[in-house]
């Protein structure tokens, strides 16, 4: 029968082309909308990281929960020695300490509040490579009282590289301080909120500032993404719970989750109506076959077959077809993918971000591997329902379309 089967798809070529182009089609759709969304969260991912949080950030512990309200009562004491425990552990590239502060910017002429940060510039400067640079360069550790700007708030102080602005804070004490700083760089991140407030300096000009010696976090940039899980694990069971709290990109990084959760769901329902346009497509060219060969099955009805062989012998045939129909999409999806990746597409910015990004086709095993499931349902599906239908065609009737 398996020869037969094969033998069948042969006899009909042009039909069998155009199943094995609807199905090849399907598959490959399916490969270029997964690798498509595939790369869409890749890059959010590693802007997040990338851009601003790191893989893993070290508090102390209740700063999330109450340390923007007071958050000099949960500063990190010693951290340089803390830094050197933690780079110790494995995937771990960088240990950087930052520190945080509220204060205003005077360039003047007008006042801005700004968030800003304090960083080992240094190792900062290989944690933002996803950061643009709009203007100037960024931080390096000869800047002792260097500042960089988001680009919102050059934008609103009308500041570029080489101008001078005047940072003002209040000390954990309560006393107003403050340092004036040369502008050395203008950056975006992908948060149009974030730049429109943030500013970068020294961690040592911060303290100053701020008289202390201590941080508010660490930040650690690991070799590898996907092992963050594994070295946050770590983390905890080094740490004591109840003077540190560890949390990993992704528990920071509320929109991330929310926007993949989102195309998840839209990749999903796209997934549902290609399996339906694919499922018709073969059907009609199925069952447009099995007319077509009416006459041929009641012949061999009559010549004694039963109706479940002829079911065996239909989905047996279009199982074949199926098989080389989702290895034909595979091919063709994944060439695809690499013409466009090499080309790119130009995307609009995303909510909340100030520029577009080129998207790739990202090519992943576990995604072409369920583009080629769902194809091969479908034409499994659509296979069982025409062979249904001969299996209950009377034998006389079957005769006449032979006469």
């Amino acid at each position: 029968m398996l020869k037969l089967a094969f033998r069948n798809l042969f006899r009909h070529k042009v039909r069998t082309s155009i199943t094995l182009a609807a199905i090849a089609f399907g598959v490959a759709v399916l490969i270029l909308s997964g690798g498509f969304v595939e790369d869409m969260f890749v890059q959010l991912r590693e802007s997040t990281i990338h851009s601003q949080l790191g893989h893993i950030q070290v508090y102390k512990a209740g700063y999330q929960a109450l340390g923007r309200r007071d958050p000099y009562h949960y500063l990190i004491p010693n951290p340089e020695m803390l830094a050197q425990q933690l780079a110790k552990l494995p995937h771990t590239v960088h240990v950087m300490a930052r520190l945080q502060f509220s204060g205003e910017l005077n360039n003047t002429r007008a006042d801005l509040p700004v968030e800003g940060e304090g960083v080992e510039a240094g190792k900062e400067s290989e944690l933002d490579s996803a950061v643009t640079w709009l203007a100037g360069r960024a931080l390096t550790d000869g800047d002792a009282y260097g500042i960089v700007l988001g680009e919102g708030v050059a934008r609103a102080l009308r500041l570029h590289p080489g101008d001078y602005a005047t940072l003002v804070m209040s000390t954990p004490g309560g006393a107003l301080n403050s340092l004036e700083f040369k502008v050395v760089g203008v950056f975006r991140t992908f948060a149009k909120d974030y730049d429109d407030h943030a500013v970068r300096i020294a961690l040592r000009a911060a303290q100053d500032l701020l008289i202390t010696q201590s941080a508010h976090s660490l930040v650690l940039l690991l070799d590898d993404t996907l092992a963050t899980a594994e070295v946050a694990a770590a983390l905890k069971a080094q740490l004591p719970a109840s003077e540190y709290e560890v949390k990993t990109w992704s528990e920071l990084a509320d929109f991330y989750d929310k926007a993949v959760e989102l195309y998840k769901r839209y990749f999903g329902a796209m997934r549902i109506i290609i399996l339906v346009m694919v499922l018709l497509s073969v059907l009609n060219s199925i069952t447009l076959a099995v007319h077509e060969r009416t006459g041929e099955f009641g012949t061999l009805m009559a010549l004694g077959n039963r109706g479940a062989e002829l079911f065996r012998l239909i989905f047996l045939e279009n199982a074949l077809l199926g098989f080389f129909g989702c290895v034909a999409g595979v091919v063709l999806g994944v060439s695809l993918a690499e013409v466009i990746s090499a080309i790119g597409i130009p995307m609009p910015p995303p909510p909340n971000m100030s520029s577009g990004y080129t998207a790739l086709i990202c090519v992943v095993p576990s995604a072409v591997l369920m583009s080629v499931l769902i194809g091969y349902v479908a034409v499994l599906l659509a296979a069982a329902l025409a062979a249904r239908r001969v299996m209950r065609l009377p034998i006389m009737e079957a005769l006449r379309h032979n006469i």
